[in-house]
């Protein structure tokens, strides 16, 4: 349901006692972050598709992006406020079959859907807020290993991610090569440039500036304190970045919004649709959440500590896809590029053409449909 005209909630997050829809929770104990901090009692939302086969054998572990979560298939409803994003790949009879496959779909540490995060409750029994730690990406992969073990599964058949849940799908390869069968990395980088942190730390910034966000403790505020303007703004600039100029210009152009007069008070068609997704984000998401989550992005460099990014990428095994989009111009296809030459197991570069930038990554399952099926054989 899109609930975008509405007054936005203070969060947009998931909290206990709300609805828990086709999440399944996993406790994975403490964390020792890379940071040294202790994050206490981590919980794990997941969803999952399919039968486990009796080896553990058919395993696929999906992970989303960003603002995603772990409801990769399945309408709205309660617990759910938006649709499974990956519907037209996950399924019966898709390229991620669910009739052979066992899917699992984790909500990302630091996310706002179920898994710990800012709005989940600390010891104390009120929300993290301000106190929530800084993550970084392994610190994710890390969570993700512990509900793998949980779960018992030693090794995925395939690990699957575009954008963010590419960096953790590489994270996986190179931090735990025997883990990991096949691999498929969508949209994504090696590293984060300095245009991506430049990008994600100016969205930050917008809602750091809402006056609303209480420096992070906003969560017992009513429906329409929270910081949902800053959040807002963060998503509008985050949406230029994921489509294409030339989609804006043909799907756009200079053509005002309905009968209203450009010019005289009126807004531009462009206008109104970046204010919709600024307003529907608002209503689904934590804006500490997006904080934490962008900081964590900029923390990704597959070769911190290990020598080049080179040396990281030798270090995997696991039969290997690559994939861009050759609009994307927040992750372009120079960053696969780089992945695809140093990745040992990758063959080639896959690109796809779209008019929609890096959004194509959730658009184009006609394209990506038979790479996926060629990687895990469906």
């Amino acid at each position: 349901m899109d609930t975008s005209g509405d007054v936005p909630p203070a969060t947009g997050a998931w909290r206990e006692g709300d609805p828990v829809g086709d999440r399944l929770f996993a406790s994975v104990g403490d964390l020792t972050l890379e940071s040294g901090t202790v994050l206490p009692d981590v919980q794990v939302a997941y969803e999952t598709w399919g039968t486990l086969d009796d080896a553990a054998a058919n395993a696929v572990l999906v992970l989303h992006a960003l603002t995603g979560d772990s409801h990769v298939v399945g309408p709205t409803g309660p617990g759910h406020r938006s649709p499974g994003w990956w519907e037209g790949l996950v399924g019966p009879g898709r390229s991620i079959d669910t009739e052979q496959l066992f899917v699992v779909a984790p909500n990302i540490l630091g996310g706002c859907q179920g898994t710990t995060g800012p709005a989940s409750p600390a010891l104390d029994g009120s929300p993290w807020g301000s106190r929530f730690p800084y993550l970084t990406v392994r610190d994710q992969v890390i969570v993700e290993g512990l509900l793998s073990d949980r779960l018992g599964i030693g090794r995925w058949a395939g690990v699957i991610g575009g954008s963010a849940g590419g960096m953790r799908a590489l994270e996986w390869a190179v931090m735990w090569p025997e883990r990991v069968e096949a691999l498929f990395l969508l949209a994504t980088s090696a590293a984060t440039s300095a245009e991506q942190i430049a990008l994600s730390s100016t969205q930050n910034a917008a809602i750091l500036s809402d006056p609303a966000f209480q420096n992070g403790d906003y969560y017992d505020a009513g429906p329409g304190h929270g910081p949902h303007r800053g959040l807002d703004l963060a998503r509008r600039m985050a949406h230029i970045s994921y489509r294409s100029e030339t989609e804006f210009a043909e799907r756009f152009g200079r053509r005002p919004q309905g009968e209203e007069v450009v010019g005289v008070g009126g807004r531009f068609a462009v206008e109104s649709y970046l204010q919709h997704h600024g307003r529907k984000l608002a209503h689904r998401f934590d804006a500490n959440s997006y904080i934490v989550l962008s900081d964590a992005m900029n923390s990704h460099d597959i070769g911190r500590d290990r020598g080049r990014v080179s040396d990281a990428l030798d270090r995997v095994t696991a039969r290997s896809v690559v994939v861009g989009i050759d609009s994307d111009r927040l992750y372009p296809l120079a960053q696969q590029e780089e992945i695809a030459e140093h990745l040992p197991t990758c063959n080639y570069l896959d690109i796809v053409e779209s008019q929609h930038g890096h959004d194509g990554f959730l658009i184009e399952f006609k394209a990506l449909d038979p790479i996926v099926r060629r990687l895990l054989g469906t």
